[in-house]
């Protein structure tokens, strides 16, 4: 017995059913996939944080990002992006270092902002690596951010904790995603601070993966494979620039050292810090600024932040005071009226007593020498 030719609809049907077994096998084995993946869940949140975030940025230079031709490592590294408009921070807030802002605004931002001058001459090209060095609290952290609300340019703000993976090939995947995606978003600039915890000096006892993010790192930062004419510049900050690779420094030619301030420098910190406070009469800056030598710029902003609360701890005292006695129970003026009224500036008595406070504390910690103990007359 002879077999039957198929017919029109047995064909019909039996592609209709192998196109459905394909898909569902096809979906299925995507789900397991994804399922398995262990990074699945960490992508999705970062793809959704990226989306919102260049959503937000917009497009720069009339240039829009394609979103969809962006890979799931680029994404998370995406997700890093700095918003401007979220960024406080602006030249104006940044006291004492007017000759490095000048330096930094022609090398850095006037080459990005301003190419059209600059293409003249392979020599005017904005540097490939920027550093800033110096000791702690002197505004090295304030200068980036203000470089990014400045520049005008993308700014990737690269937290160092998500190039690095338990699982293997995935923290060289994402520190060639942080280029790659540099590359898309050009002219774009990537921070990264405390870079000597990264990128420090290479020996025989780091881990086979760090050694081979580090190496993967630099040849993409600088190497045979790096366009030349691209507009990535990575901005470091730092304590220890003796820590870092010497070939880390090779690739950051424009470094920028943020030393401690000096009488004048101090003077114009003070200023800036206390420009929209109550003051008393009796306040003399310059006094103040004399005798706080090896205070950085962070430590007058506390030294003035402590001598704001004294107020306010003075006031709370009287308050209380008011409150136990029959007259104060009496009142029946508002307690914000109240609050305003009674609120008094801050004196010069007050920071004596916070410089006093700071200065012993800083003694202590071994941060502040002997030698530099000045009294305030």
């Amino acid at each position: 017995m002879s077999d039957l030719p198929f017919t029109r609809t047995e064909i019909v049907s039996l592609v209709v059913r192998l196109t459905l077994v394909s898909a569902v096998t096809f979906w299925s084995i995507k789900w397991l996939l994804n399922q398995v993946d262990p990074t699945s869940k960490s992508k999705k949140k970062a793809r959704k944080v990226a989306e919102e975030q260049l959503r937000r940025l917009g497009p720069h230079n009339n240039q829009v990002v394609p979103v969809a031709t962006l890979t799931d490592y680029e994404m998370m590294i995406a997700a890093h992006l700095v918003n401007p408009n979220d960024i406080k921070v602006s030249w104006r807030d940044i006291a004492g270092l007017s000759g490095l802002i000048d330096e930094l605004r022609e090398t850095v931002i006037l080459p990005i902002q301003r190419r059209d001058l600059f293409l003249d001459s392979h020599l005017t090209s904005p540097p490939k690596g920027v550093l800033l060095h110096g000791p702690p609290g002197c505004g090295k952290t304030l200068i980036a951010k203000a470089t990014a609300r400045e520049a005008g340019t993308y700014f990737i703000n690269l937290d160092l904790s998500i190039l690095t993976d338990k699982w293997y090939g995935e923290s060289q995947k994402l520190a060639a995603a942080v280029f790659t995606l540099a590359v898309k978003l050009q002219p774009c600039i990537i921070f990264i601070d405390e870079i000597d915890s990264f990128l420090r000096a290479r020996n025989s006892n780091d881990h086979e993966a760090t050694a081979m993010m580090k190496a993967q790192f630099m040849s993409l930062w600088d190497g045979l494979i790096t366009d030349p004419n691209c507009t990535v510049i990575i901005m470091g900050a730092t304590n220890r620039p003796q820590d870092l690779d010497r070939a880390i420094l090779r690739r950051m030619p424009a470094t920028f050292h943020v030393s401690m301030p000096d009488v004048a420098q101090r003077e114009q910190i003070i200023r800036l810090i206390l420009d929209n406070e109550p003051i008393a009469d009796d306040v003399d800056i310059e006094v103040i600024a004399k005798s706080t030598n090896g205070f950085s710029g962070s430590d007058l902003r506390e030294l003035c932040r402590n001598a704001a609360v004294y107020r306010i701890r003075d006031f709370l005292r009287e308050e209380i005071q008011q409150i136990n006695s029959q007259a104060a129970r009496e009142k029946n003026s508002p307690e914000e009226e109240r609050f305003q009224e009674a609120l008094r500036p801050i004196t010069m008595e007050d920071l004596k007593y916070s410089f006093s406070k700071m200065r012993e504390s800083k003694i202590q910690c071994g941060s502040l020498n002997i030698s530099q103990r000045i009294d305030l007359d």
